[in-house]
């Protein structure tokens, strides 16, 4: 019973290492992201490209009021999976840092910077008592001097740079693919066939335009700019057409 106690402890506590140096709490955060539809990122020479799969949960709902890509800044966009509202407080929380740099400094803020704060952010919410972590992970990209960034937030506060990525379900197999597909030279419209091949790969089956939000920001004007359903279509449409040649055959 006494080991049974022990362990509810280090279960319940987020600021308690288990005696093997785990933090319980932030281990069932990272299910909660497993839980959460895909979001990917893609980033090549010419921009970087945010997916995300949006699943609506039932046909009465807007579909335009399911967010999973968000603008940061002007050079900046965050893609999520897990909760959403966790994820809306953080993506706030980039905006007033990404305004401040601006109102203080006169200057956009770095990608890199963005990310740093708001992953010590997450990182604060694994230590403090009555808290509980960010059940979210986040992709963030954007343009820095030129040159497109992609990192990736983690619930424990640790963020990764990526020149491809995947989170939520199925983030393994979606990973696979982009590892054996992924182009360091494609350009922007290779990056966003690629993201929708990706978010399709895992269910073995086309990617559905309508359940689809997709963003890009392009190194040439560094401007945040979402991609139109009708574009989507069109996209998608063109994707798919080989299969369809492949079938006919």
């Amino acid at each position: 019973m006494q080991g049974q106690s022990q362990q509810q402890a280090y279960d319940r506590g987020i600021t308690i290492f288990s005696p093997d140096g785990r933090l319980y709490q932030v281990e069932y955060a990272r299910e909660a992201v497993k839980r959460g539809t895909a979001s990917v990122g893609i980033r090549t020479p010419d921009g970087v490209v945010l997916a995300a799969d949006r699943q609506v949960s039932s046909s009465l709902m807007e579909p335009s009021s399911v967010e999973k890509i968000h603008k940061a800044d002007d050079h900046v966009g965050i893609a999520s999976a897990g909760h959403v509202a966790d994820a809306r407080q953080l993506v706030d929380l980039a905006r007033r840092r990404a305004q401040g740099e601006q109102l203080r400094y006169g200057q956009t803020i770095g990608v890199e910077t963005l990310t740093r704060a708001v992953t010590d952010h997450i990182q604060e919410y694994t230590q403090t008592g009555g808290a509980r972590p960010f059940g979210v992970a986040l992709l963030v990209g954007g343009i820095d001097d030129g040159e497109p960034r992609l990192f990736e937030t983690d619930p424990s506060g640790t963020d990764y740079e990526w020149q491809a990525a995947a989170i939520g379900s199925n983030r393994n197999e979606i990973q696979d693919f982009l590892e054996e597909q992924y182009q360091p030279d494609a350009d922007l419209d290779g990056g966003i066939e690629l993201a929708l091949r990706a978010l399709g790969s895992a269910d073995d089956e086309p990617v559905s335009a309508e359940n689809v939000d997709l963003a890009t920001i392009d190194t040439e004007d560094e401007t945040f700019q979402t991609v139109s359903q009708e574009r989507l279509e069109s996209i998608v449409a063109e994707i798919d057409q080989p299969d369809a040649e492949e079938s006919d055959e």
